[in-house]
């Protein structure tokens, strides 16, 4: 008889929140989703804040591998190429998401572009406070990481009237929200 022994490796999940607005909606549910995830699984979870990039990262040398911002470089290097998997949360702005969102995309996909998205696999987690959970942004969004070779969980999850679901403090309160949330995660690691 052999005893078989089977390793899990461990991921590195990145959850980036989609925009650049100071104590974002997105940002509570990002937060909330690493907690979920932490409570579930050893992969280690990083979150990347948009709102912590500096303003140096949009200038016309952004588009050369010498000219990217040393924020970018960072990022990138500690939490964008090492990660397995992704989930985005993403706001709904004018119909779609936002341009802060697609900035940072085209500026980590200078340097090590296929190392970058290629065959890795992402969520997409829509927030909004009209009835679609910027579905619209979402289809933008799987669109572009379709194109840089990114695997989507097709369940992406679209959040209505979030201003219902939260507290003052920015803590999700609905019980249905926080159930789909976690089956959302559970599907996403099994992913």
């Amino acid at each position: 008889m052999y005893n078989v022994v089977i390793f899990k490796q461990v991921l590195m999940i990145t959850i980036i929140t989609g925009t650049n607005r100071r104590d974002s909606e997105a940002l509570h549910f990002a937060k909330h989703y690493k907690k979920v995830i932490e409570s579930k699984s050893s992969d280690e979870v990083n979150l990347i804040s948009l709102e912590d990039l500096p303003s140096d990262i949009f200038h016309p040398d952004m588009y050369e591998k010498s000219g990217q911002a040393a924020a970018i470089v960072h990022l990138q290097d500690e939490k964008m190429l090492p990660a397995g998997k992704f989930i985005f949360v993403v706001p709904e702005y004018n119909g779609s998401f936002p341009g802060a969102l697609k900035l940072f995309l085209d500026a980590v996909s200078v340097r090590e572009y296929a190392k970058t998205f290629k065959g890795k696999k992402a969520a997409l987690v829509g927030v909004a406070t009209g009835r679609a959970g910027n579905l619209r942004g979402l289809e933008h969004l799987t669109g572009i990481l379709n194109h840089v070779g990114t695997i989507i969980l097709p369940n992406r999850l679209p959040i209505s009237s979030i201003e219902k679901l939260m507290n003052e403090k920015g803590e999700i309160t609905d019980g249905p929200t926080l159930k789909v949330i976690e089956k959302h995660v559970d599907e996403f690691l099994l992913f």
